[in-house]
């Protein structure tokens, strides 16, 4: 493409190694790589004069990782690696070659993240990174019965500059290639192999194929390929129904899909639980970037998300971008800045999980679809005093009014099985200030009391029926009785 039809990079990443003869004219480059084998990749600065004046003496941060290409896998990626790491004790399925790159400082590498490497580089300066893969494509692979095919990954590169508070989290630029492992040596055969198959080819039949390239450049992701899956799903969806002319151009004008969200949001941790850190033999620490997301909680009244937290077809642009904001959605209002509540809608899931990535692409689809967490166990609770409630109630065959004494139920939604859990959500629905509960019991056989415990709580059928009762204590405390009924 012309230079005007195209973001000129700022960045280059070429690694050494040989791009695969077998690949047909206009799809991905794939690469083979031997198992351990120390690949060089050179960091280049790519900026016309006048790019990203900031970084000028500066220097940059990038990580190499290694991923999964097919998006069954990445699905699954924790679970993948998890398993690869309980096979592989000790092992790390992305290594930096120290003794041989060149360039690279403040090398990290995090014990959790097995698949990534971190290190800062000057891009005025020759840079290149050894890198060693050490997992292999057929480990992944449902069956092991000898000859199958080896699932592909992509070698990425993530850059960041430096903000104003010191820390690397601006992304500057990222890009990637398709390759596939082997075990030592296996490289070499798979491209002899590959290459005699095309020698055998005719001449017409070779036309149709790459030519094979003696490094790989790695290339940005862009998001025409998600706009040509978007189109060809929604046309698939309704054979009667032809999409407008301009949905594929609609698509376009949202922007670059990057795949590194790139606000500076997206390093901010609000998760209590501590952020994995990246450390080096000098003991520094890295917090690894950490989307500010997490599986939206089941609300402790057990209502479902109202019509307030739905999106509707009809919200504007600045009402699509509360709701992502209300949502922790606020890494990708960037992205989104020129949906509507329709054309949000509109993507699918696997539109989503695309542009979002796995993790917050499916936790999108799942807000956008109202989806809310099941509980594990519900039970219905009413306060013994509502009993003589008496509402009246019309017999619809003769007219006579009569009245009864109607129990008034609270659904309780536990999504721990813990006595702890039962006495926060009986504290929220009946307004009973937590810390003035003391105790609270079940009533057994014969009237005794006995204490509720999680073993219990874990022994309760769903959906049971309780009555109870407060008892006040000393020291203003209070102690709830359950009868069961």
């Amino acid at each position: 493409p012309q230079e005007n039809e195209t973001k000129h990079p700022p960045f280059q990443y070429v690694m050494c190694a040989a791009t695969s003869p077998a690949v047909k004219l206009y799809d991905e480059t794939l690469t083979y790589l031997n198992q351990g084998q120390s690949y060089e990749i050179r960091m280049l600065d790519n900026r016309k004069a006048g790019d990203i004046p900031e970084i000028n003496g500066k220097l940059v941060k990038s990580i190499i990782r290694v991923v999964f290409h097919d998006r069954r896998l990445q699905y699954t990626e924790h679970q993948q690696l998890e398993g690869w790491k309980w096979n592989r004790p000790g092992d790390r399925l992305l290594d930096l070659d120290i003794p041989m790159s060149v360039g690279v400082i403040d090398i990290k590498t995090n014990p959790s993240q097995l698949n990534a490497v971190e290190f800062l580089w000057d891009p005025t300066k020759c840079t290149s990174a050894f890198i060693q893969v050490h997992c292999i494509s057929t480990e992944f692979t449902p069956r092991k019965h000898g000859g199958e095919k080896g699932v592909p990954f992509r070698i990425q590169v993530d850059t960041f500059k430096q903000t104003e508070n010191g820390e690397y989290t601006d992304h500057l630029h990222s890009a990637s290639c398709q390759i596939k492992v082997f075990k030592p040596k296996g490289a070499d055969r798979k491209q002899k192999t590959d290459r005699e198959k095309m020698e055998k080819r005719t001449a017409h039949e070779k036309e149709k194929y790459q030519p094979s390239y003696d490094t790989t450049v790695l290339t940005e992701m862009r998001l025409e390929p998600i706009i040509e899956d978007a189109v060809e799903h929604e046309q698939k969806k309704s054979s009667k129904r032809t999409l407008p002319a301009d949905y594929g151009d609609s698509l376009a004008k949202r922007g670059s899909c990057s795949p590194w969200p790139d606000t500076p949001t997206t390093f901010v941790n609000n998760s209590p639980t501590p952020a994995p850190t990246f450390t080096s033999a000098q003991h520094n620490t890295y917090s690894v970037p950490d989307s500010n997301s997490s599986s939206p909680n089941h609300q402790g009244d057990g209502t479902s998300q109202g019509s307030g937290d739905q999106l509707h077809p009809s919200a504007t642009i600045q009402e699509t971008q509360q709701w992502l904001l209300k949502h922790r959605f606020s890494t990708y209002t960037r992205l989104f800045s020129n949906f509507s509540g329709a054309d949000l809608l509109k993507l699918t899931r696997e539109d989503l999980v695309q542009i979002c990535g796995p993790a917050d692409g499916i936790r999108l689809y799942n807000a956008l679809k109202s989806r809310s967490v099941r509980p594990r166990l519900t039970i219905y609770v009413c306060q013994e005093p509502l009993r003589s409630i008496q509402l009246e109630r019309q017999d619809a065959g003769n007219g006579d009014s009569s009245n009864g004494a109607i129990y008034v139920y609270h659904a309780i939604y536990l999504e721990e099985m813990a006595a702890s859990e039962v006495t926060r959500k009986l504290a929220l629905a009946f307004n009973i200030p937590l810390h003035q509960i003391n105790q609270v019991y079940r009533q057994g056989p014969t009237g005794i009391h006995i204490l509720v415990s999680d073993q219990m709580v874990q022994n309760f059928q769903d959906e049971s029926c309780f009555l109870f009762t407060t008892i006040k204590g000393t020291v203003s405390f209070l102690t709830v009785y359950f009868i069961l009924v």
